[in-house]
């Protein structure tokens, strides 16, 4: 078995945002060589996420809108984590949107269901962030 490993790196001049990801992915593994195996997409970030889901601008609106029901952003008095920074909002987004994916590499490729896709989810931009990809198999 072999594995891979490499980092993509993010600046989302906003404060959340959405990436398709599938390319960089894609592309990973095919410098990776591996053609049967699993390849791993981490977010390294506790107020980022990785997620799978389809590549829709309606369904990204209905996103951003519910996750800021459930943690709205401001006021920022409003969370005990907020002091130093103003992003336990992001905290908690990025618990709801998940951490990472694991996906399936048959024949060289990611093997989805129909639409999936892999996005980068920032929900405290502006800086420098990073999501690794590890792939095993042979």
């Amino acid at each position: 078995m072999r594995s891979f490993r490499k980092e993509l790196y993010f600046n989302i001049p906003t404060r959340r945002a959405f990436v398709n990801i599938t390319d960089m992915v894609q592309a990973c593994i095919d410098e990776s060589g591996i053609k049967e195996g699993l390849v791993l997409v981490n977010a390294m970030h506790i107020t980022a996420s990785v997620f799978i889901n389809d590549d829709e601008p309606g369904l990204h609106q209905d996103f951003e809108k519910w996750l800021e029901k459930l943690a709205p952003e401001k006021p920022y008095d409003q969370y005990r984590h907020n002091g130093f920074e103003d992003n336990a909002d992001a905290h908690l987004k990025r618990q709801v949107m998940g951490r990472e994916v694991v996906v399936a590499v048959t024949n060289g490729r990611l093997d989805f269901g129909p639409w999936e896709q892999i996005f980068y989810g920032e929900f405290d931009g502006g800086r420098r962030k990073r999501v690794l990809v590890k792939i095993i198999g042979e």
